[in-house]
């Protein structure tokens, strides 16, 4: 490693801790609209991730947001919101994931060959477009310009997500743990499975546009899986996740500002983090009960 290498990396390190930095940095619009989108999609990524793991659709969650790329790169194609087009490639590939995969045994090879499909077509818009540098911006996201625009579809799409599982989230969490007797007592589990996976595919759109597809899932599921690591009751699942969401949120996007550093380097650190002291915590648990 050169002597220029090491003192970039050096000073880079040393800027972590350069509060003063950070706090004139949070003075400015931008940085306050992403710090915003950061705390709506915690809070999308807190509520949805305990039923996305109840439900093993974290593949989806993969599928969902990899095809979101497809749909943005169709829309950079056809001269429209990459934003709106993100968002028709998730939703459209959630709800196949939803209708095609309602069955366990059946979800993995679903999304594995429409996922496939996906990023095909995607990689051949992205060649005719002629910007591959827009597609890696796609994959890692841009959240410090997500804009008054950016800002104001995150914050729709967590209403949405909210009024949904306010409607289905008893239904849908009796259809995530049993399905077989749910649905004897009359419970629309296709139906319900469907709409999940629509409403999932909208908050993988948002958080492609925030954080990039390939980092999403730290959001959207590693709270939900730790919470689990914790706690057997859905409520207080549910409470933890929104916690370590928004932990690794806030926190991620306040720890990249001083050292200019991707946001979804610290995001997908705080996540994992979180997720290994949860697993420390549960595995004890465990221990003393036997």
């Amino acid at each position: 490693m050169s002597a220029t290498t090491t003192l970039a990396a050096e000073r880079s390190f040393s800027d972590l801790w350069d509060f003063s930095t950070t706090a004139d940095l949070l003075g400015y619009d931008f940085v306050q609209h992403a710090l915003l989108a950061m705390a709506l999609l915690g809070l999308v990524g807190g509520l949805l991730g305990p039923l996305i793991v109840a439900r093993q659709m974290s593949f989806a969650v993969h599928g969902a947001s990899e095809l979101s790329v497809t749909g943005a790169a169709a829309a950079l194609l056809a001269g429209f919101s990459v934003n709106l087009g993100g968002v028709i490639g998730a939703v459209v590939a959630a709800a196949v994931f939803g209708w095609m995969g309602n069955k366990a045994r059946e979800r993995d090879s679903v999304i594995g060959v429409v996922m496939a499909f996906g990023l095909g077509i995607g990689v051949l818009f992205l060649a005719l477009y002629g910007r591959i540098g827009t597609g890696f911006a796609l994959l890692t996201g841009q959240v410090v310009s997500v804009g008054v625009q950016g800002l104001v579809a995150i914050a729709i799409t967590a209403a949405i997500v909210v009024a949904v599982l306010a409607v289905i989230y008893r239904p849908l969490l009796f259809a995530s743990t049993d399905p077989r007797v749910a649905q004897a007592r009359g419970v629309p589990v296709r139906t319900l499975s469907v709409v999940f996976a629509i409403v999932m595919g909208l908050a993988c759109a948002q958080g492609v546009q925030i954080i990039g597809a390939l980092l999403v899932m730290s959001l959207l599921i590693t709270p939900g899986a730790a919470a689990a690591r914790i706690t057997a009751n859905p409520v207080r699942a549910l409470m933890l996740s929104v916690v370590f969401a928004e932990v690794a949120a806030i926190g991620g996007l306040l720890l990249s500002l001083a050292p200019k550093l991707p946001v979804s380097v610290f995001v997908t650190i705080i996540s994992f983090v979180i997720y290994v002291a949860c697993r420390i915590v549960g595995s004890r648990r465990v221990y003393r009960t036997r």
